[in-house]
């Protein structure tokens, strides 16, 4: 099965935006791929099992307070694009970051804050260090 090929998803998430043009724009400025897009939402991927829905609000409804309060999305970094990378395009896309910083469980993060301020971590395993 190539990472493009539908799956039953055991689990995923659904992020509510209000411009889901500029919040599609901003993931795959991050490296998330466009699987299918319609008029209401945008279904985009990190990598297998690691899927995000961006919904659209509908016209003139507001959500009011901040999005995605104490909830942080986390996906796993590969070899194939470095923390230091990220950084460097969510940067240039206008998000806010915070890191790369060594974890005390045993992880390298980088947290990167969307345009809707949902909040993502960029995850690689660190070294285990001894007291």
């Amino acid at each position: 099965m190539t990472p493009d090929e539908p799956y039953l998803m055991p689990s995923h998430v659904r992020l509510l935006v209000s411009d889901v043009a500029r919040a599609t724009a901003f993931y795959e400025a991050l490296g998330f791929s466009c699987v299918n897009r319609d008029g209401v939402f945008v279904h985009l991927r990190w990598a297998r099992y690691a899927d995000v829905f961006l919904v659209g609000m509908p016209a003139g409804v507001e959500l009011p307070g901040q999005r995605g309060l104490g909830v942080i999305l986390c996906f796993h970094v590969g070899d194939e694009v470095s923390l230091d990378d990220l950084r460097a395009r969510a940067e240039a896309s206008g998000a806010a970051v915070d890191g790369p910083r060594n974890q005390p469980w045993f992880t390298r993060e980088l947290v990167v804050t969307d345009p809707e301020g949902y909040k993502l971590a960029f995850v690689t395993q660190s070294e285990r260090v001894e007291a």
